[in-house]
């Protein structure tokens, strides 16, 4: 009676080398209260990390409450969530503080990344002036979109791309930070902007 060995001096085939995503770091930016936490909050798939701090009746003096009126916290540092688009690609948000009182930290947020999301409030435009401006002089490719509080925004897109004074290569878009797809589809519109200035 024969027993059967196993073979020696075979190789096993090479196992599949899984690559981790690619990680692509986006800022999202704006004007106070325009809704920066919720849009990371809305899409993040882990529990976003916020500083958001109590607005004293020293910052409400400060910080134009007219159209945020429930608005109780504001962000101080960053807001932090990450989104994994593909087994490829996994974006890492940074999302900035609104108040210019906070700018000097922007440089450091902003460092290393491919694009940013400027999100306005279509009833106060000059309040995202500072961040459109910040790109532009940076060279970082960027879209608008208009947060759609209430469901809509008060003026058009082409009304909106005016008054910010952004060119054609500039994506303006409508969308809801709320909704996650709403958010998904804002992000991708960065992403492919950023990736057409890779290939160029």
């Amino acid at each position: 009676m024969t027993t059967t060995e196993p073979a020696t001096g075979a190789s096993a085939a090479p196992a599949a080398t899984v690559r981790p995503p690619l990680p692509v770091k986006m800022v999202i930016a704006g004007g106070f209260g325009v809704g920066k936490t919720t849009t990371v909050g809305a899409i993040s798939e882990i529990e976003p990390l916020t500083t958001e701090a109590a607005i004293t009746e020293v910052a409400a003096g400060v910080d134009d409450l007219t159209h945020t009126p429930r608005k109780t916290t504001t962000t101080v540092a960053m807001d932090f969530g990450c989104l994994t688009i593909d087994p490829s690609l996994k974006l890492y948000l940074f999302g900035t503080p609104g108040q210019e009182r906070f700018g000097f930290m922007w440089d450091d947020i902003v460092e290393g990344a491919v694009g940013g999301l400027v999100i306005v409030d279509s009833r106060r435009l000059d309040d995202c002036y500072a961040a459109v401006d910040y790109f532009e002089h940076k060279g970082i490719p960027f879209a608008v979109a208009a947060n759609a509080f209430d469901g809509k925004v008060e003026h058009t897109l082409e009304e909106i791309r005016w008054a910010l004074d952004v060119t054609d290569g500039v994506p303006v878009v409508v969308f809801d930070a709320r909704e996650r797809g709403s958010v998904r589809d804002a992000l991708l519109v960065v992403l492919e902007l950023a990736l057409a200035r890779t290939d160029d």
